[in-house]
């Protein structure tokens, strides 16, 4: 039986940023949710569906583990990633590290966890893990999930090892803090206005502001893109508000995470941004709600009206985005403290 000591199991929201925040609270780094999604260039949009698909796949930040990258090129962190196909490797790489005293991320699909009440394949989950004994592994996941739990060693086991879309080999991996750390300043405007590009100038037209473009177009058809809209829909809704899929939560923490910017950075882009995210967290929930209720009365006017509000977004983003790529452009002054 190992347990590293001392470990901050506090939960957040997002998976990816719990686990950053475990990993970097040991250290002595504590940043909110907002700022540690941020500074890793979190937001994002993408619209998938393929014939291969049971329904449509609606995301709103970045792909699995590219926000922990982000974050440790933006702060300078050392982010040290193990891989391996073989299980019995993917263990020792986990246990030398909790044995040594340090937590470990760990990516991998989150049906085969124990405690997981919804068992849905999502092979870009994220947890911390702090400890075993000889039948457990104990992790930190998010709130949602529970916060400190624990799963089987099998259990475990057969999630590190899944295979599918968005799953790693047996991937763990920890950051470490450097012993100057520097203003959070530069970092901030760096990562900002990353975010603002990607978003503005996607390659395709399903990601960033084109993405949610599209999503307007197609969710009026989803009445017709599914058998059973009374669980599809609902489900699609429920995913979006509260794992963020492509709601409102992603939209939320960005809008704190900007608000947290104004108090560091005064600078009219990062206030117009925050204003604009604002106003797109408050219409995704409407969205939500829209398609809630079409899955639940069959009623294609809901998606019409959902698909509009969509058509909105993606001029809020489109403008709130355009500001913070401005962000760059000149040196914006630092507030006194």
């Amino acid at each position: 039986m190992a347990t590293v000591v001392d470990v901050d199991v506090r939960a957040m929201q997002h998976c990816e940023t719990t686990t950053l925040g475990v990993l970097l609270r040991h250290q002595g780094l504590d940043l909110s949710e907002p700022m540690l999604f941020g500074l890793g260039s979190g937001l994002s949009f993408v619209y998938w569906d393929s014939k291969k698909m049971g329904f449509p796949f609606l995301g709103g930040r970045v792909k699995p583990f590219e926000l922990t990258r982000n974050l440790a090129r933006t702060l300078g962190l050392e982010l040290k990633v193990q891989e391996t196909t073989s299980p019995r490797k993917a263990w020792e790489n986990v246990a030398s590290l909790i044995d040594a005293g340090r937590p470990v991320g760990l990516q991998l699909d989150s049906y085969h966890l124990d405690y997981f009440t919804s068992k849905v394949h999502f092979g870009g989950h994220v947890v911390a893990m702090y400890g075993y004994d000889d039948r457990d592994a104990y992790l930190v996941d998010t709130g949602q999930q529970g916060g400190a739990v624990s799963t089987s060693l099998a259990g475990l086991a057969a999630a590190r090892a899944a295979r599918g879309p968005m799953t790693a080999r047996h991937r763990s991996f920890t950051l470490t803090v450097p012993r100057d750390l520097p203003s959070l300043r530069d970092p901030i405007v760096s990562a900002v206005v990353l975010c603002a590009d990607a978003f503005l100038d996607p390659p395709i037209a399903n990601l960033g502001h084109r993405g949610i473009e599209k999503a307007g177009r197609l969710v009026r058809t989803w009445l017709r893109r599914t058998d059973e809209p009374q669980r599809d829909l609902p489900q699609a809704a429920l995913l979006m508000e509260k794992a963020g899929t492509g709601g409102a939560l992603f939209r939320t923490l960005y809008r704190d995470f900007l608000a947290e910017c104004t108090q560091l950075i005064d600078s009219g882009h990062l206030r117009t941004g925050h204003r604009l995210y604002a106003e797109a967290a408050t219409l995704w929930t409407e969205v939500a709600a829209l398609i809630t209720e079409a899955g639940e009365s069959g009623d294609a006017q809901c998606l019409t009206r959902a698909g509009g509000i969509l058509s909105d977004l993606s001029r809020v983003e489109r403008e709130a985005m355009r500001a913070l790529s401005r962000l760059g452009s000149r040196s914006p002054s630092a507030v006194e403290p």
